[in-house]
């Protein structure tokens, strides 16, 4: 049975440091250009999304709409003033 050497665990921690500060130098370099891509493609299929209900609505509603009623209140008077 082998027993663990101390120069072995030394060597294992300062690889774990080691990784650990390249994942966190390479994640500050790409996090925000893929941060960014992200952002544009929601953005484009929410305006795709948009666009389509748009269509689906003048589909169902054509422009021929029907002039709306005029709500008669009451007569017109035309009051004049007197001196």
């Amino acid at each position: 049975m082998e027993t663990a050497s101390m120069p072995g665990f030394i060597r294992t921690i300062l690889w774990i440091i080691a990784i650990y500060y390249i994942v966190k130098f390479l994640a500050r370099l790409f996090l925000p250009v893929v941060a960014k891509k992200v952002v544009e493609k929601a953005a484009q299929q929410f305006q795709q999304q948009q666009q389509q209900y748009q269509q689906q609505q003048q589909a169902q509603n054509p422009k021929t709409e029907k002039p709306k009623e005029k709500k008669i209140v009451g007569d017109y008077i035309d009051f004049e003033e007197i001196k």
